[in-house]
């Protein structure tokens, strides 16, 4: 079986209830136990953190057995080299995710340490994005893959 670990960013943890207008009002746990049915394949591993450290850990943590990662470093992305340092140094495939479309809105939010260190970057596509990388990473990183 395939595994692929998500992992989630500071504030990440108030989806639902957090700027909704931005972030739909879904919670991810929601959204999480409506993804796994749709790969029956795939084993999923889950972690969200407010602290940058626990984002590298887990990055290490999974990097070099499971067969990719989706990440949300959410504000850590434009403000980490240590989360861009982990992803260069773990051989998993990375795709970076975010529920809003970043480049639309604050000039800060432009910039990131994370987007040249991963295999591709989603964004602006809501929670869909998450899912949109587990079919890329199914499809590209564990070599020939069924879902049945």
């Amino acid at each position: 079986m395939m595994k692929i670990a998500i992992i989630n960013g500071p504030n990440l943890n108030l989806l639902g209830t957090r700027e909704p207008g931005i972030y739909g009002d879904k919670s991810f746990e929601a959204f999480y136990e409506q993804l796994k049915p749709l790969f029956p394949g795939v084993e999923f591993s889950y972690f969200q953190s407010n602290v940058e450290g626990e984002l590298v850990n887990e990055l290490q943590r999974v990097g070099f057995e499971y067969a990719g990662v989706v990440i949300n470093p959410a504000a850590y992305t434009h403000t980490s080299v240590a989360i861009g340092d982990a992803i260069a140094a773990i051989t998993a495939p990375v795709i970076e995710v975010h529920i809003s479309n970043v480049h639309a809105r604050e000039e800060f939010r432009k910039i990131s340490h994370v987007s040249a260190k991963a295999k591709g970057t989603i964004c602006g596509l809501g929670m869909k994005g998450y899912e949109l990388a587990v079919h890329w990473l199914v499809a590209n990183a564990g070599g020939v893959f069924s879902y049945a």
